[in-house]
């Protein structure tokens, strides 16, 4: 586990790829278990599995197994939450996270996980957490989740197999103006939605 930790704190694609490529055939299925294990341990990023699967694989079969492992993860930290209650989730994300998000989920309910999945400075797995703690259902988290990782996991796969170096962070800033768009798209909606609910008349 410590090495897996250093790997992922170099933040270097190259040892991603050499790590995964080393199991051979077996390298998507430990590619999935790397999102699975970093979907677990917030800290560490996904988009470094995600760059790696693309140049490894390709981007179309890069971006499937990086979306699929995301989705595993996603469920993984849902169920963590849902069975094992708040003071498991505090300990994989601290507690402080976790109640950043609260009032937001309160509040917004799945769209709440949609817009986050669009914001990649959001950490995707204290989202997965917070979701669990609601009482939103799975299917609900799950096609948020689903649709809102579609995008980044797209645009980093397609990243990770064209470009290297310096051109990648060009490309993460093109993905947050883009994931902001989305943001403010989805906001003026909920915010279009809670004020015709709130001039409705109270029965």
């Amino acid at each position: 586990m410590e090495q897996l930790i250093f790997l992922f704190q170099l933040y270097d694609v190259e040892f991603i790829k050499g790590y995964i490529l080393s199991f051979g055939i077996w390298a998507p299925v430990v590619s999935t278990l790397l999102m699975l294990f970093q979907s677990v341990i917030a800290p560490l990023p996904a988009f470094l599995i995600t760059f790696a699967n693309a140049a490894l694989f390709g981007w179309v079969k890069g971006a499937i197994l990086s979306w699929s492992g995301a989705m595993a993860g996603a469920s993984l930290c849902f169920f963590i939450s849902r069975y094992f209650g708040r003071h498991m989730a505090e300990k994989l994300a601290t507690k402080l996270a976790l109640n950043n998000m609260d009032g937001f989920f309160k509040r917004y309910g799945a769209y709440a996980i949609l817009i986050a999945r669009l914001l990649p400075f959001v950490s995707f797995d204290i989202v997965s957490y917070a979701a669990g703690l609601t009482s939103m259902h799975f299917s609900s988290f799950f096609w948020a989740t689903g649709l809102g990782q579609l995008p980044a996991t797209l645009i980093y796969s397609y990243a990770g197999e064209m470009l290297t170096g310096g051109v990648k962070q060009l490309v993460f800033g093109l993905l947050i103006l883009f994931a902001g768009g989305f943001f403010m798209l989805l906001l003026k909606k909920i915010w279009g939605k809670a004020i015709f609910t709130k001039s409705q008349p109270q029965t």
